[in-house]
């Protein structure tokens, strides 16, 4: 099972061939105009190397987009050689409900619904869900159903991701210059489609070069 692992300024604190990979392909994407979400590695025979990835200045991640991580991506890593014999690379954009895993996801979704898995119980539990309060240093914070809140530290975080709402359909319409169903003008003269739900991908065969 991958890792999950917080991607900010500073990889150091993290180990693992997540976080070699991360730290090899960032400053490629920067220079590109993206950021990386969440890198993870699935499978041993011929493993699958995910790259999850946001445009830096907020926009909508095309299948363009996607493909031209791929390329990039794959060429660092042909490069670098960090995995052993062949693999595939695959890429996509982080999608609606999407992962938590960095801070400025945590600031970003305050007010919408998560769900999160921690490594080890915090106050005796390991699953939680909630209202995302923001995040900090410390670690994400939700407020629970019960009114409690709780910070759940990073290092522990095995998983967190959004919960898909009407609310989060609608901010993610907004954010992607769609007037939301319902708020839209009835005039013939404006046609309204939906914000994507799915994630454009890219699948790139790569093999170790000698």
């Amino acid at each position: 099972m991958a890792a999950f692992f917080v991607l900010d300024e500073d990889l150091s604190t993290h180990t693992g061939l997540e976080t070699r990979i991360a730290a090899l392909i960032a400053p490629t994407l920067v220079d590109l105009g993206y950021e990386i979400v969440r890198v993870a590695v699935l499978g041993r025979d011929v493993p699958t190397v995910q790259i999850m990835a946001d445009r830096a200045d907020g926009s909508q991640i095309t299948v363009d987009d996607c493909e031209q991580i791929s390329h990039a991506v794959g060429a660092v890593l042909d490069v670098e050689d960090p995995i052993p014999g062949n693999w595939t690379l695959e890429v996509s954009s982080a999608g609606i409900d999407r992962p938590l895993t960095r801070v400025k996801d945590w600031v970003r979704f305050a007010g919408h619904l998560a769900k999160a898995e921690v490594n080890i119980p915090v106050n005796g539990r390991r699953r939680f869900s909630g209202v995302v309060l923001g995040g900090d240093e410390a670690g994400g914070r939700l407020r629970l159903d019960d009114g409690s809140e709780v910070v759940l530290p990073f290092a522990e975080l095995r998983k967190a991701k959004l919960i898909l709402t009407d609310a989060l359909i609608d901010a993610a319409q907004r954010e992607a210059g769609v007037e939301p169903e319902g708020e839209a003008e009835t005039s013939e003269d404006v046609s309204s489609s939906a914000a994507p739900t799915g994630r454009g991908r890219q699948k790139k065969p790569g093999a170790r070069r000698h």
